[in-house]
């Protein structure tokens, strides 16, 4: 089904919870490459995974939201290698490739507990963990 309407515009009624309480930019990315995809591949499990990509490329989680990044570029390991059977595991749009520094300023905006002496990778473990929580609120 399309995602976008035919002004380019993205339906906010089919766009998943997380990205329709996001900026109208983050939800015409997601509308355009899923439809895009659609088309290509004839597959919506391929063309929401493709539009999720297109997202995480420009955009991070921060709680129950998607907020753009300072940097474009993949987010995690996982998403640099771009294979369709990666085993590796995806930071679930948290941006595990930017600074500690940025991760702590998050992890303080999510007033996440104890980030104060978590290493880089524990930092993106508990942001994920509230992004999940805010998500299922």
């Amino acid at each position: 089904m399309p995602k976008t309407t035919k002004s380019g515009a993205a339906k906010k009624d089919e766009l998943p919870s997380t990205l329709r309480r996001s900026s109208a930019k983050a939800q015409r990315t997601f509308a355009k490459a899923h439809d895009a995809a659609a088309e290509q591949y004839g597959s919506e499990e391929r063309a929401h995974r493709v539009a999720y990509a297109a997202v995480k490329h420009s955009y991070e989680k921060v709680g129950d939201r998607w907020e753009a990044k300072e940097e474009k570029g993949p987010s995690d390991r996982r998403a640099e290698r771009g294979d369709l059977n990666n085993p590796l595991p995806s930071a679930e749009g948290v941006d595990a490739n930017a600074s500690k520094n940025h991760l702590l300023d998050v992890a303080r905006r999510l007033d996440v507990r104890g980030r104060s002496t978590m290493t880089k990778s524990e930092l993106v473990d508990a942001i994920k963990k509230y992004n999940r929580r805010a998500q299922r609120r």
